[in-house]
């Protein structure tokens, strides 16, 4: 009796017994290969072969693009034998697989596996396997032999677990922005405990920045040597306390030694005084912080804003807050940046300041007070991220669903939504302060290393960018 089956799914699975089953019995299921693929196999296996990862790399090889692992197309076929046939209770023993061709991102493959042999004394079974891609090709062709099980099993088909790939592609379109470009000369304050100084020397590494360390030189170096970086390459200043180095980070900002500044272990409060200092680094416009949010769910890059600086900003300081992101997301590509000014509710609540803000602050934008975005609000966090929330509250909104640029009410919900993101979300969280003479970077002890390096990247974007906007005035 010969049989053919398809992975059609039946509500229960059941295996097909070693008496059951005759030479020339079938199954085979078809999949579409997708990058997704591609990240998964890399994830669980640890196969991170450019020529399967990247694109570049790839293009200059014999195949010109990504090709899938050789063993996915080995796992379906173990997918089939453990589901179809002989199904549930079968134990893989051997496999000999020779792959033909590559497998691409878009090709459809049909997995077949064909009973070839029996073994009635060990109850083995042997199995011709093929993979066939849509234009009729043998990609791969081989033999495998299982164990086929002795017993009737039919069990309930269970759902497969949400996977989810936090590749962070988005930081790493930063990265390539920056790729090439000089290193800019930055104060780095107080990196006096091995996160701060690890961080710096990691920007260093990735060509981004050429560190000043601004601190006690005696207790920098004792810190460096604990952390295993070298940093006899880089300049030292030496001041007696983090008071001082702050101070003397931003002297050496002012007398343009240095082109952005850096905290390392000092308290955020303490930095940001010597920064608003008369004597500082302070423009016309309200110093704010911008998070850059890297959140592996969603379909684009956040802007979290202000969850770092200032406490309970009143309606003009959230007016350069926004005008402060806007010109952010412009450096970042986003043409008209939509910018979603959060509250509790999507509707104004004279109960709720945030809500009158919110309202106040999407007319000075009508006004023309705020330029280069589409602002709107009050929206809940859950209408400005997701077009489904806002349709089933009836929103209509060219910013609801859709945001770019989330404006918190205070520091405080801003701080509790950036954390949670990361913690929960698994986001990555880049930051950056806007508004100052030059670009200051903040990094937190509890930031992957790609996030602090992306604070540092966003930095020298926003260098670069004003100084060409400089060159420019002055050429015209």
């Amino acid at each position: 009796m010969n049989s053919a089956s398809t992975v059609a799914t039946p509500a229960c699975i059941e295996n097909r017994t070693f008496d059951e089953i005759e030479v020339g019995d079938s199954a085979r299921t078809t999949r579409t290969l997708s990058q997704r693929d591609i990240e998964l196999f890399a994830a669980m296996s640890g196969d991170m072969n450019p020529l399967e990862m990247d694109p570049d790399y790839a293009r200059n090889t014999l195949f010109h693009h990504v090709v899938a692992h050789g063993m996915w197309g080995g796992s379906l076929i173990s997918a089939v034998l453990g589901m179809q046939l002989p199904g549930p209770g079968t134990i893989y023993l051997s496999q000999d697989l020779h792959f033909q061709a590559p497998i691409n991102v878009g090709d459809t493959i049909d997995v077949i596996v064909t009973v070839a042999a029996k073994d009635s004394l060990q109850h083995r079974v042997t199995f011709h396997c093929c993979v066939r891609n849509q234009y009729g090709v043998d990609v791969i062709l081989g033999t495998a032999e299982v164990q086929s099980p002795t017993e009737k099993v039919c069990c309930s088909r269970a759902d497969l677990p949400d996977v989810q790939i936090a590749d962070h592609r988005r930081f790493r379109q930063l990265l390539a922005q920056v790729k090439g470009r000089p290193a800019m000369p930055t104060a780095v304050v107080h990196p006096c405990d091995d996160n701060a100084i690890v961080a710096a020397i990691e920007a260093a590494n990735a060509g981004l920045i050429e560190p000043i360390l601004v601190g006690p030189a005696a207790r920098m170096m004792a810190v460096a040597k604990h952390a295993g970086v070298d940093i006899t390459p880089y300049r030292l200043v030496d001041t007696p306390h983090s008071h001082a180095a702050a101070a003397q980070g931003v002297a050496l900002v002012k007398s343009g030694e240095a082109k952005l500044l850096m905290k390392g272990s000092l308290h955020t409060d303490e930095f940001m005084h010597a920064v608003v200092a008369e004597n500082g680094l302070r423009t016309g416009r309200r110093l704010s912080h911008v998070y850059l949010m890297d959140v592996p769910s969603h379909t684009r890059l956040l802007l979290v804003t202000d969850a770092a600086i200032n406490i309970a900003p009143t309606l003009d300081e959230k007016r350069d807050i926004i005008q402060n992101a806007i010109d952010l997301a412009h450096m970042l590509g986003v043409a008209v940046p939509k910018v979603a000014v959060l509250s509790a509710v999507e509707t104004v609540n004279p109960a709720m300041p945030s809500t009158i803000d919110a309202a106040a602050l999407c007319k000075m934008a009508e006004r023309g007070q705020i330029t280069g975005g589409v602002v709107d609000g009050p929206l809940a966090f859950d209408n400005a991220v997701s077009t489904l929330a806002a349709r089933e509250k009836g929103i209509n909104s060219e910013v609801a669903g859709m945001a770019d640029i989330l404006v918190v009410p205070d520091l405080e919900s801003g701080n509790m939504l950036a954390k949670q993101l990361t913690f929960l979300a698994g986001a990555d969280a880049a930051g950056v302060v806007m508004g100052a003479q030059v670009p200051i970077i903040l990094t937190s002890r509890a930031d992957a290393p790609r996030a602090r390096i992306a604070s540092c990247a966003v930095a020298v974007l926003l260098a670069q960018a004003a100084r060409n906007s400089v060159v420019t005035a002055v050429d015209g």
